[in-house]
């Protein structure tokens, strides 16, 4: 499903899962014999997240009412939180651009940002165990390579942040957790050192900033990219969103009888859990259309999340 829309003085370039990037359209007329990536004639680019849901690596339909401007405003706010962590948004008011305007049916949900040479790895930080990293600690008692305390149950706080990073497979491939070990081999020891770091260190100042709002942040990742001008490691893509991140509202996870109410997250995991409930992997069938109350379920999470952490309430 492609819903990307035609943006005047800007040209689509790539189509993801929920994000549209576009160029301006200059830059592609001033080398019409480019055949290559068409992000590297263009020192910017208009990263549009739309309403689309994605799950299991299939788009879903139908999209999410407003999931593209609340993902873009969160994330936002929390580069807002971060004033000392470089990042990739650009400006159309600096003089070294000259960009077209951003269109108003998308201005809500793009972020004009400047063009990185994206690492090829998800910079995931868990601080507590569920999900996929559950599974992996039942089989192998580790998570990435990361060996853990034996007895942990699901929902446990780890006794610290690990990171445990994934390899970005290309288009159409499926991404594959790795070790640390294996990401110095892609990325080298410098630039590893350095994901790992900023990741812990972004990770444990919004677990501040997201409890005392009430909240836990559980898991996130994170991207990063070389800034092609001066080298410097930037964080990049959305950043701490509900798509990005598994959020649980403290008290809950506190007093909750069962792990259903503990860990009930502010994301789409409601459309996981459907999902998974009505959809055969195995048959190799195209998934089925989301009913209108998961979709509206799924809308509330998401405001309640970027209302509880931008307001407080």
């Amino acid at each position: 499903m492609n819903d990307a829309v035609d943006l005047p003085g800007w040209t689509l370039v790539y189509s993801g899962k929920v994000r549209d990037l576009y160029v301006p359209t200059r830059a592609l007329d001033d080398d019409d014999t480019w055949t290559g990536d068409p992000l590297h004639l263009s020192r910017v680019v208009l990263v549009v997240a739309s309403d689309r849901v994605s799950a299991y690596d299939q788009v879903l339909e139908p999209a999410i009412p407003g999931k593209g401007a609340m993902l873009t405003t969160l994330t936002r706010w929390w580069l807002d939180q971060l004033p000392e962590v470089p990042n990739h948004l650009a400006y159309a008011e600096d003089d070294r651009l000259d960009v077209p305007a951003i269109p108003s049916e998308v201005v809500d949900r793009a972020a004009l940002c400047r063009t990185l040479d994206m690492f090829p790895i998800e910079c995931v930080v868990r601080g507590f165990i569920t999900g996929g990293g559950w599974k992996e600690y039942q089989a192998t008692g580790a998570i990435g390579g990361v060996p853990l305390p034996e007895g942990l149950s699901n929902g446990d706080r780890l006794p610290e942040p690990i990171f445990t990073p994934a390899w970005k497979a290309p288009m159409g491939e499926h991404d594959e957790n790795i070790s640390y070990e294996r990401t110095v081999e892609i990325v080298g020891e410098t630039v590893a050192a350095q994901l790992r770091e900023l990741s812990l260190e972004i990770f444990a100042h919004a677990s501040e900033i997201a409890e005392a709002r009430g909240l836990i942040l559980a898991d996130t990742k994170f991207e990063f990219g070389a800034d092609r001008e001066i080298g410097i490691v930037t964080l990049a893509d959305e950043v701490l969103t509900s798509d990005s991140s598994r959020y649980w509202d403290l008290e809950a996870y506190l007093t909750g009888a069962t792990p259903e109410v503990r860990m009930a997250s502010f994301d789409k995991q409601i459309v996981r859990d459907w999902l998974a409930a009505n959809w055969d992997q195995a048959a190799f069938e195209a998934p089925p259309a989301l009913p209108h109350e998961i979709v509206e379920q799924t809308v509330e999470r998401y405001r309640a999340l970027l209302d509880r952490l931008t307001t407080g309430a």
